[in-house]
């Protein structure tokens, strides 16, 4: 059994998976990978919402929204419902793709990721 993260980034406004990445870790180079996927102007990006993770607390992420002028909106400590659209998504994800499944390698698991 292969172990792997998905990390995605939701448009808020319609639920559409702007952005994802696979990686072997969670951390800030997972996020930047997803950000690298996004096909639109990362100008248009007014505000990245996520959760308290670490992974959102280095020089990668503030240096990616300080030169695209995104500003910063954090889940209140202890409140899940701030998450929940990307809990849903992450719902599908894992019962639509991952579900019952064995990946032979992590190159498997990414490949039919994307």
């Amino acid at each position: 059994m292969v172990n792997g993260i998905i990390y995605i980034l939701l448009d808020l406004y319609n639920r559409e998976i702007i952005g994802y990445a696979a990686g072997k870790n969670k951390d800030a180079n997972l996020v930047y990978k997803a950000f690298t996927k996004i096909e639109r102007p990362l100008e248009e990006i007014k505000i990245l919402h996520t959760d308290r993770g670490n992974k959102f607390k280095n020089k990668v992420i503030d240096d990616l929204l300080t030169t695209f002028n995104i500003s910063r909106s954090l889940s209140k400590k202890g409140c899940p419902y701030d998450n929940a659209v990307a809990e849903a998504a992450f719902k599908v994800i894992k019962t639509e793709f991952a579900f019952n499944k064995i990946f032979q390698s992590f190159e498997e698991f990414e490949y039919l990721l994307y």
